[in-house]
């Protein structure tokens, strides 16, 4: 005989299924395809970010509109006709495997879904798949593991519009930073040591992304979490002091940012260390900025100054030892959250 599925053996009423756990990955977005009306399209509502470019509105308006978009949008398409993906931009390809390994990883008792800071999916969308499939707690995970108002700041800005207008919202907390988290800073050194077994290199860079100099200033802990992502690193690879050095990429406006800056310390390497080896540790996904600005210009740079090898270090993508890790943090997160801490 069957029994009702309201019992258990012993007739006590069976206990309701718990919701399942939300988590939402959050990047900073693509186009939606590598055409000058995408990346224009893509490119005004990123740089139409005041957390982004804080200048005054109209002026920046106007540059943008007039210089900015007009001036980038057919070149930046170029740039990712080269690195797209069959299946769509690298960022987004990998985002969603990184998305589904999670979820398999941390079992069906959580939910897995990823939103764009830009772009499509949209965070507001991801959080209502995610309250359509019974989460009614989701942790936010961006996925910038140094902090800055330009990244994690506008994530968290934009997670709590789309709380506000979505009806039956989950409740939100957020892991906002894990510049040198050992799961974080183990994935990442596995990585480079697979890289470092194809063979020996005179020298390690490890490139972050800039950010003005100005940003500093007034506040933002960046800098300080990308000094602190470099020296966990180099201190878990054993790295010496003068084989590695740590800068900063994809400048972009005349203001002054964070130095020394990739394109001009690298190429100044080539002749003391013809074989050097880059990793990105701020770029939880290859990109534009990883797989064109570095794999391509920046190589091509460094071959031209007389260096024979510039190797790049893959991003953590989908790699099986960051989804371990990055489980291990979002149940760290998640436990600590359901005390109350």
């Amino acid at each position: 005989m069957s029994l009702p599925r309201s019992s258990v053996p012993g007739g006590l009423p069976a206990a309701p299924p718990s919701a399942p756990r939300g988590v939402l990955l959050v990047n900073l977005g693509s186009p939606s395809e590598p055409t000058p009306a995408a990346v224009r399209a893509f490119l005004a509502e990123f740089l139409g970010d005041p957390l982004v470019v804080d200048l005054n509105r109209l002026v920046w308006w106007a540059i943008r509109s007039l210089i900015v978009l007009p001036l980038r949008s057919g070149r930046v398409a170029r740039a990712y006709q080269g690195i797209w993906m069959e299946d769509g931009s690298p960022l987004m390809v990998y985002g969603s495997r990184l998305a589904a390994a999670l979820a398999r990883e941390l079992g069906p008792a959580w939910r897995v879904a990823l939103g764009m800071r830009y772009g499509r999916p949209s965070i507001r969308g991801a959080l209502a798949e995610l309250r359509d499939g019974g989460c009614e707690n989701v942790l936010l995970v961006p996925l910038f593991p140094q902090y800055s108002r330009t990244t994690t700041g506008t994530v968290e800005k934009a997670a709590s519009e789309a709380l506000r207008a979505l009806q039956g919202a989950p409740r939100l907390d957020i892991l906002t930073s894990y510049p040198d988290h050992p799961a974080y800073i183990g994935a990442l050194t596995q990585t480079l040591r697979e890289a470092l077994a194809q063979g020996p290199v005179d020298h390690v860079v490890l490139s972050l992304h800039g950010l003005p100099v100005r940003y500093v200033r007034e506040g933002d802990p960046y800098q300080g979490h990308c000094e602190a992502t470099a020296r966990a690193l180099a201190a878990a690879l054993d790295l010496d002091p003068e084989t590695w050095s740590l800068v900063y990429q994809s400048r972009f406006g005349r203001e002054e940012w964070l130095g020394p800056a990739a394109d001009v310390l690298v190429p100044a390497l080539a002749k003391r260390a013809p074989r050097v080896l880059i990793a990105m540790p701020g770029f939880a996904a290859d990109c534009l900025e990883t797989l064109e600005e570095i794999g391509e210009r920046l190589r091509d740079a460094f071959l031209a100054a007389g260096g024979t090898e510039l190797r790049v270090v893959p991003c953590l993508n989908d790699h099986p030892a960051w989804v371990r890790g990055l489980a291990e943090m979002v149940r760290e997160r998640s436990d600590r959250a359901s005390q109350g801490r």
